[in-house]
């Protein structure tokens, strides 16, 4: 992805700025934003090395800038404000995201016995794309998809869960020691595990 013809950027939900820093070369006007506490410091010492503003952030409903502030809104991964991108938007600019949806990874929560329902499943290109539209933004371009994961071990499946907390907000070893056993014993027999990812993809516009 190259930046072309934008004066004004912001990236919402930077993580650590691993992704936006590839993005150079960027415009002098852009600003990232970040509420996941553990990111912020990596971030900043990432990206304000070259010239971007890390905001820091509890929510993505109420953000500090102006109306009609920007030509571009990025979002990969991250909540957002379906209202405050529209509010924050240009007219005639673009708002780009990618997200994880609702039912992502569930079937990894249903092999472990965990629980499926995370209020989340809603969360779909459907019900997106229609706030959008409902907002009076153009939908460019939309995708969905459910690829598939594979681990090969259990151990993986133990780092991942760790590192991503929200998918078995409860998960602990102790806790899940019979059923991760199992699925041990599972990959034995199979030589791996699959689980369907949720993801999908739009470009809206801001008429």
């Amino acid at each position: 992805m190259k930046i072309r013809n934008v004066e004004s950027l912001l990236d919402m939900g930077t993580g650590g700025g691993e992704y936006l820093s590839l993005l150079q070369p960027l415009p002098e006007n852009t600003y990232a934003t970040e509420g996941y506490k553990p990111n912020i410091p990596i971030a900043k010492k990432r990206l304000e090395l070259i010239g971007i503003k890390v905001i820091e952030v509890g929510s993505d409903n109420k953000l500090s800038f102006e109306d009609n502030y920007f030509d571009l809104v990025i979002s990969r991964h991250e909540e957002y404000s379906a209202e405050e991108v529209y509010r924050i938007l240009k007219p005639n600019c673009q708002f780009i995201t990618q997200q994880v949806g609702g039912l992502n990874n569930l079937e990894l929560n249903r092999l472990l016995g965990a629980n499926e329902d995370l209020g989340m499943k809603y969360w779909n290109l459907e019900y997106a794309v229609e706030k959008l539209k409902n907002l009076g933004m153009e939908i460019i371009e939309q995708k969905e998809d459910f690829p598939t994961m594979r681990f090969y071990d259990v151990g993986a499946i133990v780092y991942y869960l760790k590192a991503i907390p929200w998918q078995i907000p409860d998960f602990s070893i102790e806790k899940y020691f019979n059923s991760l056993n199992n699925l041990h014993n599972m990959i034995q027999n199979e030589g791996y595990v699959d689980v369907k990812e949720h993801r999908f993809f739009l470009i809206a516009k801001k008429r």
